[in-house]
């Protein structure tokens, strides 16, 4: 469920409910805990993201990260979230981004996971949350992601939960320093969503489905 509530400027104007977690714009309380996850999953994350400045994990360029965002929210460009557990346990990010209205009516997904909480099926539900927000609440007609040809993970993420294989793109994106070619998968908001696996967990794509600010 999405929701939208009005508030003092500390407050987040977007909040969305998933299983057992919860997404939410950044905010400058969060820093600590995200430069904290994101360094402990540097390895793990770098083989599957564009590379890092030099300074990405300072307080100074977390805050223009902020900024950034925000504009991005105002503007309807792009809906970039945190995702936590719902004990406040920082998971990791998800990004809705280059949005595009008139006749397209599209967004462009993509996710990190840090390494503590990979393959325990958050980001997997956190996906499913931001499914519903897509096409309930910004009403986009069309979900893209793209991944890495080798990125099981993020493979199998996107099929779980009812992304479709459309394409490949060759040296699509540049991850890690290289260009490098990438698998196309689609949702349209006609799709039936899976129903949520029980009893198994459900898998996390490590990195990203695609390249977008954290």
């Amino acid at each position: 469920m999405a929701l939208f509530r009005l508030g003092a400027p500390s407050e987040n104007a977007i909040f969305v409910r998933g299983d057992g977690l919860y997404l939410r714009p950044g905010e400058m309380r969060d820093f600590d805990g995200w430069a904290g996850l994101r360094e402990r999953s540097r390895a793990f994350l770098t083989p599957w993201e564009p590379t890092w400045p030099g300074d990405d994990l300072t307080r100074a360029a977390f805050r223009r990260r902020l900024r950034r965002n925000q504009t991005e929210i105002e503007n309807d460009e792009a809906y970039p979230f945190l995702v936590f557990r719902d004990d406040h346990v920082l998971l990791g990010g998800l990004t809705l981004g280059q949005v595009r209205r008139g006749v397209v009516q599209a967004a462009t997904l993509g996710y990190w996971i840090g390494e503590p909480y990979a393959g325990k099926g958050f980001m997997s539900r956190a996906v499913r949350a931001v499914i519903g927000f897509a096409f309930a609440t910004l009403r986009l007609h069309r979900l893209e992601a793209s991944c890495l040809p080798h990125n099981v993970a993020s493979i199998k993420l996107l099929e779980h939960v009812g992304f479709s294989r459309e394409g490949f793109a060759r040296a699509y994106l540049r991850i890690n320093g290289i260009w490098q070619d990438h698998l196309l998968y689609a949702m349209l908001e006609s799709d039936s969503l899976p129903p949520p696996s029980r009893g198994t967990t459900s898998p996390d794509g490590r990195g990203r489905a695609a390249s977008l600010p954290s």
